[in-house]
Parts: C-alpha cells; sequence; structure tokens
C-alpha cells in the first residue's frame, strides 16, 4: 500500500506543476477571494459544474472570466435574461434556400467552459435546455444530438439580492451543480488593493498559461488519489445524517429537514476530496479534506421545512451542526 502511494505521490508531483502558473495568471487579475478561486479550481479538477452566489461587485464574473482565460479553451459568456430562448443557447435549425434543407447552427453552449451569469433570471424552458447539456454532456437539435468537448463546465452565478424578475433554479437542476459556493465581501486589506489596482490603469491582459491536456491529466491523477475505506464511511455517516439525523443523535434538527441530500452528493463528496489533497499534492484523503468540502457540497441539496424557516435556520446552520455532530474517524 505505501508503495502504490509513493506511485501516486509521484504522479500527483508531475500532474500539479501547472497549478501555481494557473494561480499566478489568475492572482494578476483577482485580489484575495481564494476560496472563490479554489472552489472554481476543485470543480475544473472534478469534471463538475459550479454555482456560485453572492452579492453584486464581488468579482464573480470576473474570476470566471480570468480563469477561462488563463486555460487554453473555448470559453463563451452568456448573460442569462428574461427573454432567452433555448434556440439562444443550445443552437437551431436554419433554412438554407440554395440547398433548400435545414441546416444546423449551433449555440455558444458548444464551449469547454461557460459562465451562465446570472442564471436564476432565464425561464424555465431554457433551465430545461441547460439541464440536458449539464448532466448528459449532450445537445438535441432538431432529431440530432451533438456531444458537447472535453472538459465542459458550467459555472453560473447568481445574486440572493433582486429576486423580483427570477426564476429560482428548480431543485432538479440546483443538484447538478456539484458546489455551490457563497462569496462574500472582501477584508480591510483586500480591499484596499482591489480599489488600488482597479481605480487606475488599464484592465490587465491574462494569458493562457494551462494547456486543456494539462488538466485532462490531473483529472486521471485526481481519481487515483487513494481513499479509505474509514474516510468512504465518514462521507456517507455525513450524507445519512441530513436524511435521518436521529439516528446519528442530532435530535436538534428533526422536524427541520424536509429532504436530505440525494447519493449524488455522496458521489460528490468524494471527488471533490480527492481534488482537495490533489491541490495539496496529496496522494491519500484525509478527513479534513472532506470537512473542507462538506458545507459546499450539501448547503444546496438540504431543504428545510417551513418550520426552520420560520425559526430563521439556513442549510448552512444544519450543515455545520452535522459537521460538528458526526464522529471523525
Amino acid at each position: 500500500m505505501n508503495r502504490d502511494i509513493e506511485v501516486i505521490q509521484e504522479k500527483i508531483q508531475r500532474e500539479s506543476a501547472f497549478l501555481p502558473r494557473l494561480r499566478e495568471e489568475v492572482g494578476r487579475v483577482i485580489v484575495g477571494q481564494e476560496s472563490m478561486v479554489e472552489g472554481l479550481l476543485i470543480g475544473l479538477l472534478s469534471d463538475g459544474h459550479v454555482l456560485m452566489e453572492g452579492v453584486p461587485g464581488l468579482a464573480k464574473t470576473m474570476t470566471v472570466r480570468t480563469l477561462a482565460r488563463a486555460v487554453d479553451t473555448t470559453f463563451r459568456r452568456l448573460q442569462f435574461t428574461p427573454d432567452l430562448l433555448p434556440a439562444d443557447l443550445i443552437g437551431t435549425l436554419v433554412y438554407d434556400p440554395k440547398d433548400q434543407e435545414f441546416k444546423t447552427r449551433k449555440g455558444p453552449i458548444f464551449a469547454n467552459i461557460i459562465l451562465a451569469d446570472e442564471i436564476n433570471r432565464s425561464p424555465a424552458k431554457v433551465q430545461s435546455a441547460l439541464l440536458e447539456a449539464m448532466q448528459e454532456r449532450t445537445v438535441t437539435i432538431g432529431e440530432n444530438t451533438f456531444s458537447l468537448d472535453t472538459p465542459f463546465l458550467v459555472l453560473a452565478t447568481q445574486n440572493p439580492i433582486e429576486q423580483e424578475g427570477t426564476y429560482p433554479l428548480p431543485e432538479a437542476q440546483v443538484d447538478r451543480f456539484m458546489l455551490k459556493l457563497s462569496v462574500g465581501y472582501p477584508d480591510r486589506n483586500e480591499e484596499l488593493q482591489i480599489m488600488r489596482r482597479m481605480a487606475t490603469g488599464p484592465e490587465v491582459d491574462v494569458e493562457p498559461v494551462v494547456k486543456a491536456d494539462e488538466v485532462l491529466g490531473a483529472r486521471k491523477a485526481v481519481e487515483m488519489i487513494y481513499l479509505d475505506q474509514q474516510v468512504e464511511q465518514y462521507i456517507v455517516d455525513l450524507v445519512l445524517a441530513t436524511r435521518d439525523p436521529g439516528a446519528y443523535g442530532i435530535d436538534d434538527l428533526q422536524g427541520l429537514i424536509a429532504y436530505g441530500a440525494s447519493p449524488r452528493a455522496s458521489i460528490y463528496l468524494a471527488k471533490t476530496a480527492r481534488s482537495h489533497a490533489f491541490l495539496r499534492r496529496r496522494g491519500y484523503v484525509t478527513p479534513d479534506d472532506v470537512r473542507a468540502m462538506t458545507m459546499n457540497v450539501l448547503r444546496h441539496r438540504v431543504l428545510l421545512t417551513y418550520e426552520a424557516e420560520a425559526e430563521e435556520v439556513t442549510s448552512e446552520d444544519v450543515v455545520g451542526q452535522i459537521l460538528n455532530s458526526v464522529e471523525v474517524p
């Protein structure tokens, strides 16, 4: 086993060589927001979509655009609005009078990294079209189904305020996002740096410093990272505690959880814990890796009852209590 870990460790050292270059390039534009940048990197390494929520002006869009430009792949920014149509996203059939036949015109979804800006401003039909692309990695136009390129990553933003004119994401679609990141305000020193950097001088031109093949190679290395049975059991316990907190002695949560996390949560916790270990150049997963990812994986998968809302209990409160109560191996 020790020899296997050594082999994995060597591969991780090779495949993670691009990380300092990528972080440095992103850091030329983005001040602070380390947790958001790390969450996006974990989504990229884990092959999972990321939803970011925060008030306007916290550099959510800029961070995604900077990361996408630093990786040598195709990138599209989609501004979601109430009048957006599915055809605006996935494409449509266009009649060619010269050849007297319909031809496929592909939409902007055919890119490696998609920024879905203010995703909750799009109507249900558009969200449904995006759902197929996110889950199946395919797009259907007319009678033809097209596979999307690899890597394919949807990074979506939404604002917790200005709910007028928005369409809340259905639970089925929210569950497709591997991570939901809560983006907060910068601290005093970061705010000062942001003001100095952005208030003067031209915008920094980001250069692609990472090839798509390097990302795909890193993903293979992530899949090799060792996950001990005890850590696997810990992941399952955390997820099961959202469904039956009483079985884990968390009686305070009885009656507050309407629906617990789905099995997709267990899968995503294992994947993201491996990616978290990869970012730290480690060939094995520790319980700390799992705990670091639990909030971002579970916060949008725990649905609360009206009683919880009346008591002003949030899903973050519930997940935090579960983390503090479930025994760590």
